[in-house]
């Protein structure tokens, strides 16, 4: 497992302490799970913009297809 460095202010040091021990947790345990959770939603995010960017490139298309099978529904003989 690899080791970084931080330099916090020492009111989210002091936070980060109170919350760890909360939940029973070393602070270490307590910031590493922090950034496993952003790292969770970031790349949550990350994906909802990319379906976003893909439902954008395909919405033409789609918006035919759907007035294709609506004509088919209205006239099925057509």
């Amino acid at each position: 497992m690899g080791a970084i460095s931080l330099k916090l202010p020492e009111d989210v040091l002091e936070a980060s302490r109170r919350c760890a021990d909360t939940l029973h947790l070393s602070r270490a345990a307590y910031i590493r799970r922090a950034i496993e959770r952003m790292n969770r939603q970031t790349e949550a995010l990350l994906r909802a913009k990319r379906l976003a960017e893909a439902s954008k490139k395909v919405r033409k298309e789609s918006m035919r297809v759907n007035r294709e099978f609506a004509a088919i529904e209205q006239d099925p003989d057509a």
